[in-house]
């Protein structure tokens, strides 16, 4: 554990994966050598297992009901190709990971890596305690939807052009949408084996948005917007923060560990960056938008803590 602790602090720190940049911060009389194999043993250390991260994550969750995201996560390592699968649970204005699955180098994922690892998140934190659960064009499926009404899962997912609904095709509805507009089916119709509410908006850059869900239907859209919490926080795991991808590591046990370590870290910052914006006024750009994320504020006030 103490070990564990020296390395959580020095990537703070180091904001990189590699083993000797995070060795550089550990508080140790030794030899960078040393420590660099320090480093590594605790990447190595079978003893640290996803779910003993999930057991530190779930208690730092709000009370009440959860909306949780899933999400893919790809990137390479030289002609290597890793690719995470991801569901997460909004903490603040960040998306923390709680369970996840290394996926095989090459394609999607499949409706059974979905099923289960959803699964094993229900085993700790029960399905009253789920909100809705939302995913791109990626994660859709009869069998999959079927699955998460059978667990009581409410769902807001965005469906592909080429679904089938009422006997036609989505893409052929709506032809007319204008850049910021909003337009629904009457009622709710039959989707991937079940009633559901059809939402489809065209984006400022013309994309055409096409959601399903059995939420409200004047929540839907809004709901769905909350996906892009999951992005930002692979952002602060991989090149723009904690720097994931920097990692030489491949081995998909290992790999996974130091995952599981960068989402405590995430955690801590997105808890901590909430905090510090609560006292503290935050410029904002033309837009609205806060000039700096919860989790770069977390991480600022943290280094400095640590320093």
């Amino acid at each position: 554990m103490k070990r564990l602790a020296e390395v959580l602090l020095a990537l703070l720190q180091a904001e990189s994966t590699l083993h000797r940049k995070i060795a550089l911060h550990l508080p140790r009389e030794a030899t960078l050598e040393s420590k660099t194999r320090v480093v590594a043993r605790v990447f190595h250390d079978a003893q640290l297992t996803p779910q003993d991260v999930t057991d530190v994550l779930l208690p730092l969750l709000p009370d009440g009901k959860l909306t949780l995201i899933m999400d893919r996560m790809a990137w390479h390592d030289g002609q290597t190709p890793l690719n995470f699968l991801v569901l997460g649970a909004i903490l603040g204005g960040a998306v923390i990971p709680l369970v996840w699955k290394v996926l095989p180098p090459q394609g999607n994922s499949c409706t059974a890596a979905r099923i289960l690892l959803v699964a094993r998140l229900l085993r700790v934190l029960p399905a009253k305690r789920w909100a809705v659960l939302i995913a791109d064009r990626e994660f859709v499926g009869q069998e999959w939807c079927r699955f998460l009404r059978w667990r009581h899962i409410r769902q807001c997912l965005r469906i592909r052009e080429n679904t089938r609904i009422e006997d036609e095709l989505v893409r052929g509805l709506f032809l007319d949408l204008k850049p910021g507009e909003v337009r629904t089916l009457f009622e709710r119709t039959w989707v991937y084996g079940g009633w559901m509410h059809v939402i489809i908006t065209l984006s400022p850059a013309g994309d055409r948005v096409i959601v399903a869900s059995d939420l409200p239907v004047r929540d839907v859209l809004h709901t769905y917007r909350l996906r892009w919490g999951i992005e930002s926080a692979f952002s602060a795991l991989q090149s723009r923060g904690l720097n994931l991808e920097a990692t030489q590591m491949t081995a998909a046990d290992r790999i996974s560990r130091l995952f599981g370590l960068l989402c405590i870290a995430l955690a801590w910052m997105a808890r901590v960056g909430v905090e510090d914006q609560c006292q503290t006024c935050l410029r904002s750009d033309n837009r609205g938008r806060l000039i700096r994320s919860q989790v770069r504020t977390g991480w600022m006030a943290l280094s400095e803590a640590v320093r």
